[in-house]
């Protein structure tokens, strides 16, 4: 049986930044439901951005999620008993995801600091194509590129 087409799920808006990707931003951030506890490191994290570039955050931060997010990934799969690493385009949900939940482990990696000060380094970095995210997106196109030749498996 086929499976359904994934239904684009529809985020409000956040109250300071009116941003969609920034609610986004704030639930993947959010552990054991406390989304107060998110709310306010995402936010001191934008205010520690503002003063430290001098620029919008808000523009700061959707540019550090669009450099980290990857164009291919590779899936596995299984054909004729041999297990091929097959790389695909990835779609523009799984973009932000992937892009989110790198930036947010990149940030937890990091010792000695508060998390909103972790993160406002990482998106910073990650805004002028630096850091630990964008090396991992790197390594993810590295992978893809190394098994370009099993690309006429992808169905």
């Amino acid at each position: 049986m086929r499976r359904k087409h994934r239904e684009e799920k529809q985020y409000e808006e956040d109250l300071i930044y009116e941003s969609a990707l920034a609610t986004r931003f704030i639930h993947y951030l959010m552990k054991d439901g406390k989304k107060s506890t998110a709310q306010r490191i995402f936010y001191k994290t934008m205010e520690i951005i503002e003063k430290q570039t001098k620029q919008n955050p808000l523009g700061v931060f959707n540019l550090a999620i669009k450099n980290v997010s990857p164009e291919i990934e590779v899936k596995t799969r299984r054909i004729g008993g041999a297990n091929y690493q097959v790389p695909q385009a990835v779609p523009e949900h799984r973009k932000v995801t992937l892009a989110c939940r790198w930036l947010i482990n990149a940030s937890q990696g990091k010792k000695g600091k508060s998390m909103a000060e972790k993160l406002a380094e990482e998106l910073i970095l990650a805004s002028k194509n630096e850091g630990a995210a964008i090396k991992k997106k790197l390594d993810v196109h590295r992978i893809a590129e190394a098994n370009r030749a099993f690309a006429r498996f992808s169905f």
